[in-house]
């Protein structure tokens, strides 16, 4: 059960029955009434998924994509963020003449498991006791999430996707769809990512999540019972993942060691530098519209993905269920500046999807932008997608639109 709307969730809408139609655009709640197991082995009751739709599902509801978000992210693709007022965190990538062309697409994005804008996460009430979950929410892993996922799809009636397409942490989503789901996805795009989380990667993370916990408001995960808010810890791990996403090159290139408002260093510890105004900026706009346990629980679940030790310990196993190939068409695309998901990683997946003879593209985008890349403009980056997603139409049977030049 999901806490009541405040002014910073704007009601939705959980549909009737499994179909009901859904409006382009309309943003909606879907709640699931049956217990779903998870991976550790516990079961979740009623949980709700909510999610966003653009675009038109065609008659024979073979045109849908769905986008999975990253760590940070949500389901407001491309329209203005209910809490933040900012635009959609995809607008660059999705929209009406648009490499995921919303005039052609019918597209879905949802929150995912554990979030904190609408699907069921520790902030949430917990119906057994009617207090917020809290640490008692379940843990949960990609794999819950894409398993909720599914629960959604199905629910809007699609047998088979036509495309699913993330980044970073949606790009393991991405993944986990094509593993367990191969024949309900006909094309997977995996973007700036990994089939498992790095020793780095979660040693970032677990910074993060010490800086949560060490906060004295963060009440041993109870604040919202106790009316406080870690905003300092939760300010922190965005300070600090926030790094992670960026290059030095971008860094250096934006800030060098210009000073904040002022020409001379004050001998002190307030911001001299303006990296150092625009990474504390960052982290209090975050806390604005994140909730501190999520983060907790989000981060853990991209910490304990890995293909390969579910398919017993080679990575190319996972890409042949039942002993065939893969049907699942890949393409898979990494940023030459990305030291948090750098192309090693992604060569690694190609490597297995090669070893079972499946469909695979790849492309190193040359880019100084460091991970954020895929969010950002990069005209490359959009004509690999917009060729590849033109490709599989073709052979999808969907029309074809030539991109204007």
């Amino acid at each position: 059960m999901s806490a009541p709307p405040t002014a910073q969730q704007p009601p939705l809408v959980t549909p009737a029955v499994a179909d009901t139609p859904v409006m382009p655009g309309k943003r909606v709640r879907l709640a699931v009434d049956r217990p779903m197991r998870l991976d550790s082995g516990v079961e979740i009751g009623g949980f709700q998924i909510a999610y966003q739709t653009y675009g038109t599902l065609n008659a024979d509801k073979s045109n849908a994509i769905f986008i999975c978000h990253a760590l940070t992210g949500d389901h407001f693709v491309v329209e203005k963020h209910p809490v933040t007022g900012k635009p959609g965190w995809w607008e660059m990538l999705v929209g009406p003449g648009k490499p995921v062309d919303t005039d052609r697409y019918f597209v879905i994005c949802s929150n995912v498991l554990g979030g904190c804008l609408g699907s069921t996460g520790p902030k949430d009430v917990d119906p057994a006791t009617g207090q917020p979950y809290g640490l008692s929410f379940p843990v949960v892993t990609i794999g819950d999430m894409v398993r909720a996922q599914k629960l959604l799809v199905e629910h809007l009636g699609i047998e088979k996707l036509f495309c699913v397409i993330g980044g970073s942490m949606g790009g393991m989503q991405v993944l986990q769809w094509a593993v367990a789901y191969p024949e309900s996805v006909f094309a997977a795009v995996p973007i700036a990512t990994a089939a498992r989380h790095s020793a780095q990667n979660i040693a970032f993370h677990e910074v993060g999540r010490q800086a949560i916990m060490a906060d004295p408001n963060w009440c041993g995960g109870n604040y919202l019972l106790e009316g406080t808010k870690p905003e300092a810890g939760l300010a922190v791990a965005r300070m600090a993942a926030h790094i992670t996403y960026l290059s030095e090159t971008a860094l250096h290139r934006k800030f060098g060691r210009n000073l904040q408002d002022r020409k001379a260093i004050t001998y002190g510890f307030d911001a001299d530098f303006q990296v150092e105004s625009y990474l504390r900026y960052q982290g209090a706009a975050f806390v604005e519209r994140f909730d501190a346990n999520s983060y907790l629980y989000i981060t853990r679940a991209m910490d304990y993905f890995d293909l390969a030790a579910d398919a017993g310990g080679t990575l190319a196993n996972a890409f042949r269920p039942g002993g065939k190939t893969t049907p699942v068409r890949f393409c898979l695309a990494s940023f030459s500046s990305d030291w948090l998901f750098p192309t090693s990683e992604s060569r690694a997946i190609v490597h297995a999807l090669n070893a079972v003879a499946a469909n695979v593209s790849f492309v190193e985008i040359e880019t100084d932008k460091g991970h954020d890349a895929f969010l950002l403009d990069e005209p490359e980056f959009h004509q690999v997608i917009h060729g590849f997603l033109e490709g599989c139409a073709e052979h999808r049977g969907l029309s074809v639109r030539r991109r204007a030049r």
